[in-house]
């Protein structure tokens, strides 16, 4: 069972990447109409983040307790898989399959490609 400590940690690193999550999405706003650009960004961000604390990690530097609140926590909730998925169905659905897929691919590219600068950022 997990510490009252490690709880608050989510609970906290979550809550600042949902905020930061809804930063990105107000900075955004003015070109969602056609696509969704704030979850890809959230989404870049996140992982460009995620990248940095796993390198942290690698090197011993995150604690547990920090890779509670950075890892799971921060990234957790500034990530937005089911908004993602969300509006790519959305997308499908309105019939513009060529922007549905450009989502997908974009996000996995993004992603992968925010990861592996996090990580070498660190190094």
């Amino acid at each position: 069972m997990p510490s009252f400590l490690a709880c608050m940690l989510v609970f906290l690193g979550g809550g600042a990447g949902s905020l930061c999550r809804y930063a990105v999405w107000l900075f955004a706003r003015p070109w969602q109409e056609k696509f969704p650009w704030a979850t890809l960004i959230a989404n870049g961000l996140a992982c460009l983040a995620l990248g940095i604390f796993l390198g942290w990690q690698s090197q011993a530097v995150l604690s547990d307790q920090r890779r509670l609140l950075l890892v799971t926590g921060f990234c957790g909730g500034f990530s937005t898989y089911s908004t993602f998925t969300a509006e790519t169905w959305g997308l499908w659905q309105s019939g513009q399959p060529v922007a549905a897929a450009a989502n997908a691919v974009l996000n996995l590219a993004v992603c992968l490609i925010c990861l592996a600068v996090g990580l070498k950022l660190d190094g």
